[in-house]
């Protein structure tokens, strides 16, 4: 049995006294919780089998259940109609092509970032407007948090045991949000990704911190493609595979500057551009690194003349996002490899 199996809270239980019991099992990610009581786990559940395992999590092959998934969202703060979003990302946790064990034990600062799609969001009320990588909404902040809990009491990513990351980084206590559909001229991400346009969904991603682009100049698609690619060349990004931002970046999109794209690119023309301009050349590495990634071609393959920041154009991932203004965000994976994953979301 686990510790968070063993949770046993009662109403008659203050909250301060919850608190430091949570924190002193490890339950918590330094935060303040809500009292895990036997009544707001049932409400949580809604009535859903507490036994089904929704997927088996690495490093530690946990066993998420239901109610283990309610546990950690009601420490969390979610309300019951997050319990379907909690469980959908989880399910594509397990996805072996995120290649969560990397993720979760690396001593890089990845964290696992949530993208709630379409009618989940609605339902979820979770912003993709102004300040959505921000505080402000319910659904981002409680989501976001829920998914770091069960990540280290489920999963077993235990920071400075399992979760061996040098720095880390804020977004491993929350990091959700949603796409702004209403304003992007290319529709939504999870329909580029194969699911309906209508289709309550949710993307996993890992996400090695944030970077602000800002381009006000531009008066065309190309300026800014040109000003977000070459903002995309982090040459600390470099992985094993040679490809900068873990060979899967994702690019969030400002609505103006969508926009602006839209005008003369297609989803498919913006990644291909983007893919075509954002190339580092070897020259610019330090000589050790420079050797370290020549030594890891195949034998018999030529050198190439740059890093680039994935393998393919369908790989540079682009939603959009936010309110008022010409600012973007570019947000490099996990330079260790891994890929995003989308799931569908069942609310019955």
């Amino acid at each position: 049995m686990s510790l968070l199996d063993a949770l046993a809270i009662e109403e008659r239980h203050g909250f301060d006294e919850v608190n430091r019991a949570i924190q002193r099992a490890g339950l918590g990610d330094g935060l303040p919780v809500v009292p895990p009581t036997p009544a707001r786990v049932t409400a949580m559940l809604a009535g859903r089998d507490p036994g089904h395992i929704v997927a088996t999590l690495p490093p530690a092959r946990g066993a998420a259940t239901l109610r283990r998934l309610a546990l950690c969202a009601v420490l969390a703060g979610c309300a019951p109609v997050h319990l379907p979003v909690l469980a959908a990302a989880v399910e594509a946790l397990a996805d072996p092509a995120f290649n969560l064990l990397g993720v979760a034990t690396t001593t890089g600062n990845t964290a696992v970032g949530l993208i709630v799609h379409g009618p989940a969001a609605r339902h979820a009320d979770v912003n993709g407007a102004g300040n959505a990588l921000g505080p402000g909404a319910a659904g981002n902040a409680t989501l976001g948090r829920a998914l770091g809990l069960v990540l280290r009491n489920v999963a077993g990513a235990v920071p400075g045991q399992t979760d061996m990351s040098t720095q880390g980084q804020p977004a491993k206590y929350t990091f959700c949000f949603a796409e702004n559909e209403p304003a992007s001229p290319w529709g939504a991400l999870h329909a580029a990704r194969g699911l309906a346009s209508t289709q309550a969904a949710v993307t996993v991603f890992s996400a090695s911190g944030l970077l602000e682009i800002v381009d006000a100049a531009s008066s065309d698609g190309a300026g800014v493609l040109t000003t977000c690619a070459q903002s995309m060349l982090a040459a600390g990004s470099l992985g094993g595979t040679g490809l900068l931002g873990g060979g899967q970046p994702l690019l969030l999109l400002a609505p103006e500057h969508a926009a602006l794209i839209a005008r003369t690119h297609s989803r498919e023309q913006a990644q291909a551009a983007l893919l075509a301009q954002a190339r580092l050349p070897l020259e610019r590495l330090a000589p050790d690194v420079r050797a370290h990634l020549l030594a890891g071609l195949p034998p018999g393959a030529p050198a190439p003349a740059a890093a680039a920041i994935a393998g393919q154009p369908e790989d540079v991932l682009l939603a959009v996002v936010g309110g008022v203004g010409r600012k973007s965000t570019y947000v490099p994976g996990w330079s260790g490899g891994g890929r995003a994953v989308t799931r569908p979301v069942d609310f019955s």
